[in-house]
């Protein structure tokens, strides 16, 4: 993680001690067990769920509502694991506007889904909370899988690997297993170090050695891994960010949104985080809202979203858009950053208004600038170094099935791996169903 020189205008502690607490409280606190009842009595429960299909990793969401609905919470949570072991994270990270509430058949009836989200959140964190883990090793099978990134898919690809007798070592670069889940998301949406206790959860069931300070390229090899293993999951998300390659961009004070949020995640202390007055995010996704509003929160006076293109066209959801305005972030779209002007640090960016064509090219016009202090890239990411001998496809791991990649006994999947959105959700589901045809092909070999 890298930061930029700071100067004057960019500072810590522009809040009062106490408020920093306030600011970053669980922005959508737990349901109790009365609204938790209340919540499940508005499902339907369709025989043929809209909700399901609309769930990347397929939750039988009418069931596990029904089961809170009948007063048996944690066997609405094994429901929820055993399609996904990241159950708890998701709940709290998924788009579920565009997802498996976008699709309830309550919309159509009423303008307001179920709180399928909530719901799912109160049933796994009361699982979570008890003793030992509800799944079990299956018989060892003497085979032994590498999985490569501590993320949300080499998470689920390790736990279902280990629940069907296989030992799994997973390598991961930082200190912390978690990936995206522990570096990648705003601090208000996974509090009181959730992250580190669902991966700490997940462990329980054995049969998994987690090696951190590992780099794919730098201390191991793929060709390595292959040789020292019956099998290789990579995991190892987008590591590059995007440049704007516009004049100006080495100015002090403009640094990557990913880094500034990875900054905030590990933070002992919100107050020594320094945050210019007048802050700019440019990009249209949820690391750009997610930067945006914890810049605000951190004290920022005025704080703008910048996207090249329509808002129609912002890859964040309505719902992560109209959070970021309601708290206080200005979003202004056909806006792409031409230069960054400045004396040694960014003092005003430079933005010429752009219009959509139906070719998907843009066309630009009048220019103008806005004040800022400090800036920050979310202008999406890329692949850093890609093993040798696995084919590409749009810059990201090409896979075939579940997760087959062009190297034999590789296998790939999370945002990484081409295809598919890059949501956790996503990550967690390409991991499973990897871990599953990673057992199969082994199974076949057996003697």
């Amino acid at each position: 993680m890298t930061q930029a020189k700071l100067t004057a205008g960019v500072t810590p502690g522009r809040l009062m001690p106490g408020q920093y607490q306030i600011n970053f409280a669980d922005v959508a606190p737990p349901l109790d067990d009365h609204q938790a009842q209340v919540a499940a009595d508005r499902c339907y429960f369709c025989h043929d769920a809209p909700c399901i299909t609309a769930c990347p990793t397929g939750i039988d969401i009418p069931l596990f509502i029904r089961q809170i609905a009948t007063g048996t919470p944690d066997a609405a949570a094994l429901t929820i694991f055993h399609s996904n072991i990241l159950g708890g994270m998701c709940a709290r990270v998924c788009p579920t506007e565009t997802l498996c509430e976008g699709d309830c058949v309550r919309m159509e009836a009423e303008g307001e889904p179920v709180q399928i989200g909530a719901l799912q959140r109160y049933a796994t964190d009361g699982l979570m909370a008890a003793e030992g883990h509800p799944f079990r090793r299956g018989e060892p099978t003497g085979r032994r899988i590498a999985v490569v990134g501590a993320g949300p898919a080499g998470l689920s690809c390790a736990h279902r690997l280990a629940a069907k007798g296989h030992e799994v070592t997973i390598y991961d670069p930082r200190s912390k297993p978690g990936g995206l889940n522990e570096y990648g998301i705003a601090s208000y949406k996974a509090t009181d170090g959730f992250a580190q206790a669902e991966v700490e959860w997940l462990l329980r069931i054995g049969g998994i050695t987690v090696e951190t300070g590992h780099r794919l390229g730098h201390d191991m090899t793929l060709d390595g891994l292959r040789a020292q293993y019956d099998a290789v999951f990579l995991g190892i998300g987008l590591g590059g960010v995007n440049a704007l390659r516009i004049e100006g961009e080495d100015r002090d004070n403009i640094r990557d949104a990913v880094d500034f949020i990875a900054e905030l995640r590990q933070a002992d202390d919100l107050a020594t985080l320094p945050v210019g007055r007048d802050v700019v995010v440019i990009g249209g996704g949820m690391t750009a809202v997610d930067a945006a509003v914890q810049a605000k929160l951190l004290g920022a006076e005025n704080v703008t979203i910048a996207y090249r293109r329509g808002q129609d066209r912002m890859s964040a959801s309505q719902h992560e858009q109209d959070h970021a305005t309601s708290s206080g972030v200005r979003i202004i779209c056909n806006a792409m950053p031409v230069a960054i002007h400045g004396n040694g640090a960014v003092a005003e960016i430079e933005f010429a208004y752009t219009q959509d064509l139906p070719d998907g090219s843009l066309n630009t016009g009048e220019h103008f600038r806005i004040k800022a202090d400090q800036v920050f890239r979310a202008i999406g990411q890329r692949l850093n170094g890609v093993p040798d001998g696995l084919a590409l496809s749009g810059g990201k791991i090409a896979v075939s099935g579940p997760g087959r990649t062009s190297a034999a006994g590789v296998w790939a999947g999370g945002d990484c791996a081409a295809g598919g959105e890059d949501l956790t959700v996503t990550a967690v589901a390409q991991g499973r169903d990897a871990a599953e045809d990673i057992h199969a092909t082994l199974m076949e070999d057996a003697p």
